[in-house]
């Protein structure tokens, strides 16, 4: 689709020639050759009824009004003529004024912009405070450069307030004059010299240029005309005229000989690519994205399939247009974009114009643009016959620019994304207000397109960068990776909202599919056909409309050359054209496994991207793979449509639901991946938390056979009646019993109580196997299940593995609910009956042993229940003990002696802890009188035996005397007993505290007088001591020395 819309005619049939014209508001202002000034409104550029003349000034000017312009500070009209400025203000046009010191002026340029300016204020700190420094104010600067002789005259205004002006000489004088910015201006001097002019500094730089290069295309075109005459020569060897005209901030073309050359601030080239025109342009316009251009007769080549038409006595000079031509090109990509031929009427084909003598022609000059190089642009038209000229008179043109949302749209049918960016980036939002939607969207599809031509890491950063649906971004990968939601590669811009199918500017396609890979296995098999391009002989193409993307990059000189100048390249022949796409096609397809493997890679960078920003996102609302995996619905339960329907918004904007599915997604598709290109790391992956579908990858796990990594998976999914089948499956396989069965019941052990019927259900093949490895399962220091339900479980299969499970838990976990030494209790007496029932002696020995012991030592069980249970048994031993713990000594006595005649374990045994009185026996208790409660029991029998019990009962008595009351004792002893035979006792009775201490008295006492007397008798003793008495140890004499007298050794 063309941009443009061919021009409509405004205003016809002026009489005078149009010399300038130019666009404020809803005004036209037409300046002609007369000096007279034609005022038209204009109400809807749509229609020819919308332009009204308002008003004529006649004599506006004496001579011709060279050029128009408008200054909105002032509200003036700025005109051109007799080489000298005038400013008129709208709108009654007077007084004028005129502008003294840009004389001898050639032309002119107006630039307006809002600038933020700084106040030029000093700092005040003599207040104290802290001095603010005041905000920048938003200033309307208008500069109007007038080019004058080897001179450059400045005016200025800032908020409609005059400035000074400024001058500054030049080595020539400005022809033309283009804005770029409030800085930079690019002057025209000549047709050759062009200069960059810097406002700040008052200072030009020529700008130098590459020479030009003459092209055989361009020659071929010169010597198709040497049998043509008239006007249409002429329009190849008219003098070259100066033009520039400004793209962009930073750029301005200008146009030397038939060459167009972009330049930036610097004075230097700034792009490589130039345009190569047919014939040195006569006018150049820019109507953003777009320049104009007018190319003189006989220079632009007609469409190749028209020459075709013709057929074979068809002259040369009819393949090219005989009237004046308005090109139209993009200043993206510098490529023709539409030609309109004059007579600008689309029904009219140029090729079917008559002959030199009567052809219709017009001198054609592109004016001015509304402000701020805005469609529509106006053109005016003039017969080149004087009587025609005469006759109709001068025609104003309206140029009109179709909808921007056409343009991109047509861009978008016709695959060409790049272009379509590179032309929303040049729109303003104002006048697309669904631009930001728009770019979302094609930025999306150019990153399909990218994708498609191998730039991997562009598309993912792109699709990144949009958080775009990762359903979308995994359905570009084949089925290994994407499973159910890969789609084939004519189906991805459909799925990323472009067209169905791509329209072709070629007659045909060729499209290869690669059938010796369908017989290969799993990753050639699952890589899409490559679909290839057909070649395109057509000279105005789309991606020449506004190219940008990589064909504009691609394309030779001589390509772009033959685009203008006529020779186009011939369409392939049938059979080349085949080859040309298959060994296109076979260039790509070699490199299949290597795009593959790159490809997955950057996959995983962008999965690895989205996945801990979900995670936080999932976090956030309390939804995590542990509490919630397992409780979800399946991915798999998901169609596709309703995947591919997740919105392309951040990861805020999305429902916890919608969060979920992009999580299974992006974990699903990373599984896949690694499982491609880096297996080695999967097990990692499978052991954290995940949202990976399971049933999307466990068949591949399998058949790669990475079982571990499965059973992890199935083990994070909670999916344990899998993995334990699994490792069942992979248990059989093995010989050693361990190694069979250990990985189960590792797995077991570390299940909670919450999967204590599959950890049952599980283990019971393990019992069968090796009941002693299985009981491994139930001893886990990792989790704790509940105890009742296992114990009744295990006794189930053996009553002596689920008393080994309570001896485990009670003496090794300290367990000390009553229910399970009850539990106990019952097993150890279940399990003594069934073996004296068996008549297995050795287990109901061992068995009853534990019993016993279990009723001495443990203090947590029922006694009553337990004694109930006991009470119509014959395992008196045990009944004996429960008896005493419930402090019925009497009868439990009466058990050892009546029933079980084992009179030593009655009194004390050899086992200590099965020695009964000297078990309870306590002094100062109820248990004091134990033992005579034994020896009533021998000495007193409530029950007829014939046992001798006289013997126990003296041993009784001579063993344990100490704890017998003396009294009682010999009050139960029989007549017949001699105290011989309790000699011992008698003997023991008398050294009773009682007697013993009387006796200690008595001889105290004696004790203390004798040693009385014995002091008496030494105190009556005297000695004398006299002046002669010597001692007898130093035969001294005492004399009056100090003597002490002591009793003799």
């Amino acid at each position: 689709m063309a941009p443009f819309l061919y021009p409509t005619p405004i205003v016809s049939g002026l009489k005078e020639k149009i010399d300038a014209l130019t666009v404020q508001g809803d005004r036209l202002y037409v300046g002609t050759s007369t000096g007279n000034l034609y005022i038209y409104r204009v109400e809807d550029t749509n229609s020819e009824e919308a332009i009204t003349l308002v008003e004529i000034k006649k004599s506006l000017a004496r001579r011709s009004i060279e050029q128009l312009g408008f200054i909105r500070d002032i509200n003036s009209l700025v005109v051109l003529s007799e080489a000298g400025v005038t400013l008129f203000p709208l709108p009654t046009l007077s007084p004028p004024t005129p502008l003294v010191k840009a004389k001898a002026a050639f032309s002119f340029a107006v630039h307006s912009e809002i600038q933020h300016v700084e106040l030029d204020i000093k700092p005040d700190y003599s207040s104290g405070s802290e001095f603010v420094k005041p905000k920048p104010i938003p200033t309307l600067v208008t500069q109007l450069l007038v080019g004058c002789r080897r001179k450059v005259v400045i005016y200025s205004w800032r908020d409609g307030e005059a400035q000074e002006v400024k001058e500054a000489t030049l080595p020539h004088s400005a022809r033309i004059i283009s804005f770029l910015d409030h800085d930079t201006a690019c002057f025209a001097y000549s047709p050759t010299d062009y200069a960059m002019f810097s406002i700040s500094t008052m200072t030009a730089v020529d700008i130098s240029t590459p020479l030009p290069v003459t092209t055989s295309a361009g020659a071929s075109a010169m010597g198709a005309f040497t049998g043509l005459t008239g006007y249409m020569t002429l329009g190849l060897g008219a003098k070259p005229k100066p033009a520039s005209v400004r793209i962009s901030k930073t750029e301005a073309l200008i146009a030397k000989d038939s060459e167009g050359i972009v330049i930036g601030t610097d004075a230097k080239v700034s792009r490589s690519a130039k345009i190569e025109w047919p014939a040195p342009p006569e006018e150049l316009a820019f109507v953003k994205p777009y320049i104009f251009s007018i190319l003189p007769p006989g220079s632009v080549p007609s469409q190749s399939t028209e020459l075709s038409s013709l057929g074979p006595s068809a002259q040369p000079q009819s393949s090219f247009i005989p009237t004046s031509v308005v090109q139209i090109r993009s200043s993206i990509s510098l490529l023709t974009t539409q030609n309109i031929p004059f007579p600008f009427n689309p029904s009219v084909s140029s090729t079917s114009l008559p002959g030199p003598s009567g052809a219709i022609n017009a001198t054609i000059r592109l004016l001015t643009p509304s402000p701020s190089g805005k469609s529509p642009l106006y053109l005016v038209t003039t017969p080149t016959d004087r009587t025609a000229a005469a006759a109709d008179g001068s025609t104003i043109w309206q140029f009109t620019m179709r909808p921007w949302a056409e343009q991109i749209d047509e861009l978008v049918r016709d695959g060409q994304y790049a272009d379509a960016l590179a032309l929303l980036d040049t729109i303003d939002e104002a006048v697309l207000p669904d631009k930001n939607t728009r770019r979302i969207h094609v930025r999306a599809l150019n990153a399909v397109s990218d994708y498609r031509d191998g730039k991997f890491d562009d598309a993912i950063d792109t699709f990144i960068e949009l958080d775009f649906n990762p359903a979308k971004v995994v359905a570009l990968y084949p089925e290994q990776v994407a499973g159910r939601l890969s789609v084939p590669r004519e189906g991805w811009i459909p799925l990323y909202g472009g067209p169905t199918t791509i329209r072709s500017d070629s007659s045909s396609s060729l499209s290869v599919t690669n059938e010796a890979d369908k017989g290969q296995d799993s990753q050639d098999k699952l890589i899409p056909a490559e679909s290839l391009d057909s070649h395109t002989p057509v000279t105005e193409s789309i991606r020449e409309r506004i190219g940008t993307g990589l064909g504009a990059i691609m394309r030779t000189k001589d390509e772009d050359r033959g685009s203008v100048t006529g020779k186009p390249k011939k369409p392939l022949p049938g059979s080349c054209f085949v080859k040309y796409n298959i060994m296109r096609w076979l260039t790509i397809t070699l490199h299949l496994p290597d795009n593959l493997h790159r490809s997955v890679e950057t996959l995983v960078r962008y999965l690895s991207d989205r996945r801990p920003k979900l995670g936080a996102a999932l976090e956030a609302v309390n939804i995590t793979p542990q509490n919630q995996s397992h409780e979800i619905a399946p991915l798999s339960e998901t169609s596709t449509e309703e995947l591919f329907s997740l919105p392309n918004a951040p990861l805020a904007a999305l429902t916890p639901e919608q969060l979920l599915r992009c999580a299974q997604i992006v974990d699903t598709a990373l599984y896949k991946s690694y499982l491609v290109i880096r297996p080695s790391l999967l097990g990692s992956l499978c052991r954290v938390s995940n949202w990976c579908e399971v049933s999307e990858v466990e068949e591949d796990l399998r058949a790669r056979q990475k079982f571990a990594e499965l059973i992890d998976l199935y083990k994070g999914k909670k999916m344990h009646a899998q993995a334990l089948e699994l490792l069942r499956q992979l248990g059989e396989k093995e010989t050693d019993v361990e190694d069979k069965l250990m990985p189960s019941i590792i797995y077991l052990q570390k299940l909670g109580p919450e999967h204590l019927e599959q950890i049952f259900e599980t283990s019971r093949w393990i019992f069968a196997t090796d009941p002693n490895m299985a009981f491994d399962i139930f001893t886990s220091e990792d989790v704790d299940l509940p105890r009742q339900e296992v114990s009744d479980f295990l006794a189930g299969f053996d009553l002596k593995i689920s008393a080994r499970f309570l001896e485990y838990v009670i003496e090794e976990r300290h367990e000390q609910a009553s229910v399970l030494h009850d539990r106990l209790a019952e097993l150890y007496l279940s399990m003594t009956l069934s073996a004296k029932k068996r008549g297995d002696e050795q287990t109901r020995n061992d068995v009853y042993t534990k019993l016993l012991q279990f009723i001495s030592s443990n203090h947590h069980y029922s006694v009553d229940r337990l004694y109930g249970a006991l009470s119509s048994t014959d395992l008196f031993e045990a009944r004996a003990l429960l008896l005493g713990k419930l402090g019925r000594h009497d009868q439990a006595l009466e058990l050892y002696v009546y029933r079980m005649h084992d009179y030593l374990k009655a009194e004390e045994g050899v086992n200590s802890r099965r020695r009964y009185c000297k078990r309870v026996y306590q002094p100062g208790t109820q248990t004091h009188a134990v033992f005579l409660t034994l020896l009533r029991i021998y000495l007193r029998p409530t029950v007829s035996t014939s046992a001798d019990l006289l013997s126990p009962a003296l041993d009784l008595i001579s063993r344990h005397n100490p704890r017998l009351d003396a009294v009682e004792t010999l009050h139960l002893l029989p007549p017949l007993v001699t105290a011989q035979d309790v000699r011992g006792f008698l003997i023991e009775a008398l050294r009773v505290p009682i007697f013993d201490t009387s006796v200690t008295r008595h001889i105290s006492k004696a004790r203390d007088d004798q040693l009385s007397r014995t002091l008496m008798l030494l105190q009556t003793k005297r000695v004398k001591v006299t002046d002669s008495r010597i001692c007898p140890q130093c035969h001294k004499r005492i004399g009056n020395s100090v003597i002490a007298v002591h009793a003799p050794r």
